[in-house]
């Protein structure tokens, strides 16, 4: 009698085959979309720590960014709000107008709350500031992949539904000068307008003193104004920052 070749398939053998299919089907997919190379490192880094997500892209344009998610159409995107051609604001209302399941968490150096009001309204579904990102981010990717909000503070579900209902001052901006500066300018505009020294607009954004001082330059002569004073009245006529708080 010919013995038989048939495979034979232990029980045990397969249940555990099937464990590990299932492991890798239900893991989900990130984008990365951050204009700083060694920060997007760190991000794959920390996330890479979860076996429940794979990183399968990145970006460091809001354009390029919008691109990869239309081709990769991740489970999750991870977006920083200073872009260096658009705002990662409106990048997040693109994409969830594109794509509807994708859920996105922003990454940003602002923890001011009309920052995240915004983000919000935008259609994301996460907020963690860049400086606790390390401590945060998993946690935060595991809520919104779970389909809860998250934000850095453990606000609840329900409070940022009434930031999502809050309305958010929109920048009156009228000014011809003011589109003539790059969207890193109107960043550090807004920023140095807001109180910050150029130091610290400088380990904010990533870059040196010296270009944001350069970057400050530029922006006093295509609006025409000479002093710290004029550029945050002129911030504050457009409606790009609060007086108050930044007098507080």
């Amino acid at each position: 009698m010919t013995p038989r070749t048939d495979t034979i398939i232990v029980p045990e053998l397969q249940i555990e085959k099937d464990k590990r299919r299932r492991t890798v089907a239900q893991k989900k997919t990130i984008l990365i979309i951050d204009d700083h190379p060694l920060f997007r490192e760190g991000l794959k880094t920390i996330i890479g720590r979860k076996a429940l997500f794979e990183v399968v892209g990145e970006a460091g344009t809001g354009q390029e960014g919008l691109r990869k998610a239309k081709k990769l159409k991740p489970d999750l995107a991870v977006v920083d709000i200073s872009l260096p051609d658009q705002s990662g604001i409106q990048l997040t209302r693109e994409i969830r107008s594109l794509l509807s399941h994708t859920r996105i968490m922003i990454v940003s150096m602002h923890s001011k709350i009309n920052y995240i009001a915004e983000a919000f309204q935008a259609g994301a579904t996460g907020y963690v500031v860049k400086e606790s990102a390390s401590e945060r981010l998993l946690q935060g990717l595991e809520s919104v992949a779970n389909g809860d909000y998250f934000l850095d503070s453990s606000v609840s579900h329900a409070v940022v539904e009434n930031l999502m209902k809050t309305p958010v001052k929109e920048a009156r901006i009228t000014d011809a000068d003011y589109g003539t500066l790059t969207p890193r300018e109107q960043e550090v505009m807004r920023l140095l307008a807001e109180g910050l020294s150029s130091k610290e607009v400088a380990s904010k954004l990533f870059i040196s003193p010296k270009t944001v001082e350069n970057h400050r330059s530029n922006i006093m002569n295509k609006l025409g104004l000479h002093s710290t004073i004029e550029l945050i009245r002129y911030a504050a006529k457009l409606g790009l920052i609060d007086v108050d708080l930044w007098k507080a």
